[in-house]
């Protein structure tokens, strides 16, 4: 089994990651290449689309961060953790989620399914 924990820092280190090439090869590296990500506000599919869907989040909320929540978990080829976005003034911006995802045969991301557990009324 791939080491859970180091999957998923490297997935968060992707979406934290705001340099548009060093972005791309941690997609590369950490996601195979039809790989899929789908939560209730958006998808990528691809290396291309997750990086396109990455780069409209970050344009959407400059200067924040993902961060882990807990401890991620691991089994049978899937994974579990729970995240929340920190705004560059360093607080909780009322955004955070709990990740699914389905490790491939080589160890890297195939697909994540993203639930919303808290978000900010619209």
């Amino acid at each position: 089994m791939t080491d859970v924990n180091h999957l998923i820092d490297g997935y968060l280190a992707i979406w934290n990651e705001t340099d548009a090439e060093r972005r791309r090869a941690l997609i590369e590296r950490h996601w195979t290449e039809d790989a899929a990500y789908i939560d209730p506000v958006m998808a990528g599919h691809g290396h291309a689309g997750i990086d396109r869907m990455i780069a409209g989040a970050q344009a959407q909320f400059p200067g924040h961060v993902f961060q882990q929540v807990g401890q991620g978990e691991g089994h049978n080829a899937r994974l579990r953790f729970s995240w929340e976005l920190i705004g560059p003034d360093g607080r909780e911006a009322g955004i955070a989620g709990t990740d699914f995802g389905v490790i491939a045969e080589d160890g890297r991301l195939a697909a994540i399914t993203g639930f919303l557990d808290q978000m900010p009324n619209a």
